[in-house]
C-alpha cells in the first residue's frame, strides 16, 4: 500500500514540472518575438506604420530652356499632370487594375508592362502609368479617391518645342529613359525619368536636367491628403544659350519648305553655327509625352527619312564644290604650276574613256581662275590626273574631309575621302587611275556632309584656321586645327569664288547681291551614272543633287553658308538662292533694315510663315518624291575632330602631257 501511494505522489509532481517548462518556453518565445519586433525589425515596422499615414510624392524638376544667341526662348516647358500609381499594397493594386485601366482609358496590358519594368524599384515608390492626364482622367481620380486610393496626380513640366518641326534636328527631343541608359547611369536614372534622346537635348542632358524634389504629406484612411510635412524643392535644370540666330534660322527653314536638304550657316572665324536646318523634319512635341509604337514605326519607315539630320548625316558626293579643294591642293602642293592652262573642247579622253564637260561647247583656254568661275570639268580632269589620288586625299583630309567636324551634336557622320590605301583596306582592290578623274570633280567614291563643306570652305578662306563648329554659346574659344594655307592661295581661291557669283558667265551669277560681296561655288552631283540614267529613264528619284557653298564678304568673311537640295539638279537655281537669302538676311539685320523677331516664353515662334507650318502638306503634294542616295562604302571610324593625315605630302607623280 505504501509503495502505491508513493507512486501516486510522484505523478502530479512530474506533470507540474512539464507544465512549468512549457510555460517558460512559451514566455521565451514571446520575449524573443517581442525583441525582434522592438529591436531587430523596429525600423521596418516603423516605416510600415509611417506609410499608413504619410505619403511621399516626387516633385519633378523642369528642364532648362534653350535660348538663341540673343536670349530669345526657342524651347521651354509647360505645366501638365501625370497619373501616378501607388504600389504600397500590391494586393490592392492588383485588385483595382481593371477598374483603373477602364477609368483612364488605357489597356490593362500597358499598365502591367509598366509595372513589370519597375519591379526593381521599392514597392513604396510610385510609378507613372499615364504621362499626360486629360481633364477626364483628373475628374476620374478625384471622384474615386475613396474606392481607388492607389491613384495620385503628379505635376510635371512638359517639354514644348516650336511647331512644324522648326529646328527639330538640332534641338532634338526627350523621352523616357531606357533600361540601357539606367544601367549606364550608375544609379542616377530611374524608370520613368525623362532624358534627352537626340540633338542638343541629348548632348547637354546633364546640364538641362535638374534634380527632383520630394513632398511628404499626411493622408487619411481613404488616401485623401489632410496635411503636409516637410518638402524638398526640386532644383530646375540650367538653361543653355545657343549660337543660333533665330532670324537666320527662320529664313533657312522657310527656304527648305517642300524640299529635301539642309542649310548650315556659321561664322568661319569662331565656328559658331548661326543656322542649321534639315528637311523633311518631324515634330519633337510628339515625343514630349510618350510616342506610340505605331508613330515611331511610321517615322522610321517613312521613305522621306524625317529623322535623318541631313546637315550632319547626309553623306553625298559634293560635285563641283570639290573643285575648290582641288584648286587649293594644286596651289599648295606646287606639283602643278600656278599658271597651269588647259584647252577645253567640251570633253577629254583618259585611259581609253571619254569624259564630258558639263558644257558640251567647251570653255576654250582655261586657267585656274576661269576653271573655278565657269566650273570647267576638263580643267579639273587634267588636274586630277596630274596630282594623283593620294595627293588629293592628303590635302582634302587635312582640310577636313573624311573626318567628323566635332560639332556638338550626336550622330555626326565622317563622310568618305578615298585613297589607294583606303580602297585596299576596305575592298582589297587596287585603285585605278580612271577613278581619280571622277573624284577630281567631286564624283565617285567621295562623300561629304553639308556641315563639312561649310567647315572646310570656312577654313580655306581664313588661311587654314579650322574652328570646330558648335551650337553652345560660351566665352571659351572653340578648338582649332591649323593647316596653314598661303596668302596667294587664299587670294586665288577667293577671287575665283567671287567671280562665280559676280562675273559674267559665272555659274552662280543669278545670286548676285547688290552691295554685298557674296562669293561661292555651285555644284551638281550625280546620284547615278549617265549610262545607268539612260537605262532607267529620267526619273525624279535619280535627279542630281544641288550644292552651293558661299561666304561674305570677300575679305575677312563673317558668314559661310552651305546648302544641299537633294534632287535639285542645279546648284545655281536650287541651292544658291537659298544661300543668297540667308546672307541677305544676315546683312539686312546687321544694317538694321529688319527688326529681330520677338519670341515669347511659350516657345512658339511668331511670324513663322503659314507655308512653313504647312510643310507636311507641301511635301505630301509633291508629285515626284526624291529618293535618298546612299554611300556605297562604310568608312572606318573617325576621330571626333579632324586630324592631319600626314605632315608630308606624297612625292610628285611623273609629269603627264595634257590631252
Amino acid at each position: 500500500m505504501s509503495l502505491w501511494f508513493q507512486n501516486e505522489n510522484r505523478l502530479p509532481q512530474t506533470r507540474l514540472t512539464v507544465i512549468s517548462y512549457s510555460i517558460v518556453g512559451l514566455m521565451a518565445l514571446l520575449l524573443l518575438g517581442f525583441w525582434k519586433l522592438q529591436i531587430v525589425n523596429s525600423d521596418r515596422y516603423s516605416q510600415l506604420a509611417e506609410r499608413n499615414r504619410v505619403r511621399s510624392i516626387p516633385i519633378i524638376a523642369p528642364r532648362g530652356a534653350m535660348l538663341d544667341r540673343y536670349g530669345r526662348v526657342i524651347v521651354d516647358n509647360y505645366p501638365s499632370f501625370s497619373v501616378l500609381l501607388l504600389r504600397d499594397d500590391p494586393q490592392q493594386v492588383e485588385r483595382l487594375l481593371p477598374q483603373i485601366a477602364d477609368g483612364l482609358d488605357v489597356t490593362l496590358d500597358d499598365i502591367k508592362q509598366q509595372m513589370e519594368a519597375a519591379t526593381a524599384l521599392p514597392h513604396f515608390q510610385p510609378i507613372v502609368i499615364k504621362p499626360e492626364a486629360t481633364p477626364g482622367d483628373i475628374a476620374f481620380i478625384e471622384s474615386h479617391r475613396a474606392d481607388i486610393p492607389v491613384l495620385e496626380m503628379l505635376m510635371v513640366h512638359r517639354r514644348r518645342y516650336p511647331h512644324g518641326g522648326f529646328m527639330a534636328h538640332s534641338s532634338g527631343y526627350v523621352g523616357e529613359v531606357s533600361s540601357e541608359q539606367i544601367e549606364e547611369s550608375g544609379g542616377r536614372y530611374k524608370p520613368g525619368d525623362i532624358v534627352g534622346k537626340a540633338g542638343l537635348e541629348r548632348q547637354y542632358n546633364d546640364h538641362l536636367m535638374g534634380v527632383d524634389g520630394m513632398r511628404r504629406s499626411v493622408v487619411n484612411s481613404v488616401g485623401r491628403e489632410v496635411g503636409r510635412l516637410e518638402q524638398t524643392d526640386a532644383v530646375p535644370g540650367k538653361p543653355i544659350r545657343l549660337t543660333i540666330d533665330y532670324d537666320l534660322q527662320l529664313v533657312a527653314e522657310e527656304a527648305l519648305v517642300g524640299k529635301k536638304g539642309a542649310v548650315v550657316a556659321m561664322d568661319p572665324k569662331t565656328g559658331e553655327v548661326l543656322a542649321m536646318a534639315s528637311q523633311p523634319s518631324y515634330d519633337p512635341n510628339d515625343f514630349a509625352i510618350r510616342i506610340s509604337k505605331d508613330e515611331w514605326q511610321q517615322l522610321n519607315e517613312d521613305p522621306e527619312r524625317p529623322l535623318l539630320d541631313r546637315a550632319i548625316q547626309a553623306q553625298l558626293a559634293p560635285g563641283s564644290v570639290f573643285k575648290i579643294l582641288m584648286a587649293t591642293a594644286m596651289l599648295e602642293s606646287k606639283a602643278v604650276p600656278a599658271d597651269y592652262h588647259v584647252f577645253c573642247p567640251g570633253s577629254a579622253e583618259f585611259y581609253g574613256r571619254v569624259f564630258h564637260d558639263w558644257d558640251k561647247k567647251g570653255h576654250g583656254d582655261v586657267d585656274v581662275h576661269k576653271a573655278i568661275v565657269h566650273s570647267c570639268d576638263v580643267f579639273f580632269y587634267n588636274l586630277g590626273k596630274q596630282l594623283g589620288i593620294d595627293r588629293i586625299s592628303f590635302y582634302a583630309g587635312n582640310l577636313g574631309l573624311g573626318h567628323k567636324t566635332g560639332v556638338d551634336l550626336p550622330g555626326e557622320e565622317p563622310g568618305v575621302m578615298p585613297s589607294e590605301a583606303w580602297k585596299e583596306r576596305l575592298f582589297h582592290q587596287k585603285w585605278y587611275p580612271g577613278e581619280t578623274i571622277s573624284v577630281a570633280i567631286g564624283q565617285g567614291a567621295i562623300a561629304v556632309t553639308p556641315i563639312q563643306l561649310a567647315y572646310v570652305i570656312g577654313g580655306i578662306i581664313t588661311g587654314g584656321r579650322f574652328h570646330q563648329p558648335h551650337l553652345l554659346l560660351t566665352n571659351e574659344a572653340a578648338p582649332e586645327i591649323d593647316f596653314p594655307i598661303s596668302d596667294s592661295t587664299v587670294e586665288t581661291v577667293t577671287q575665283g569664288m567671287y567671280g562665280v557669283v559676280n562675273e559674267q558667265g559665272g555659274t552662280g551669277s543669278l545670286s548676285k547681291l547688290p552691295g554685298i560681296e557674296l562669293c561661292g561655288k555651285t555644284g551638281s552631283a550625280q546620284v547615278i551614272s549617265n549610262q545607268g540614267l539612260a537605262r532607267t529613264g529620267k526619273q525624279a528619284a535619280l535627279k542630281d543633287n544641288a550644292w552651293f557653298v558661299g561666304f561674305a564678304p570677300r575679305q575677312n568673311p563673317e558668314i559661310v553658308v552651305s546648302v544641299l537640295v537633294q534632287g535639285g539638279e542645279h546648284g545655281a537655281s536650287a541651292a544658291a538662292p537659298i544661300a543668297k537669302n540667308v546672307v541677305k538676311a544676315y546683312y539686312d539685320k546687321k544694317q538694321g533694315k529688319i527688326a529681330p523677331q520677338q519670341l515669347t516664353t511659350q516657345a512658339v515662334p511668331p511670324g513663322i510663315p503659314p507655308s512653313f507650318a504647312a510643310q507636311a502638306a507641301a511635301r505630301a503634294a509633291q508629285s515626284e518624291p526624291v529618293a535618298e542616295e546612299g554611300v556605297p562604302t562604310k568608312p572606318d571610324a573617325a576621330p571626333t575632330k579632324p586630324q592631319p593625315v600626314s605632315t608630308t605630302p606624297p612625292a610628285a607623280p611623273p609629269a603627264t602631257m595634257n590631252p
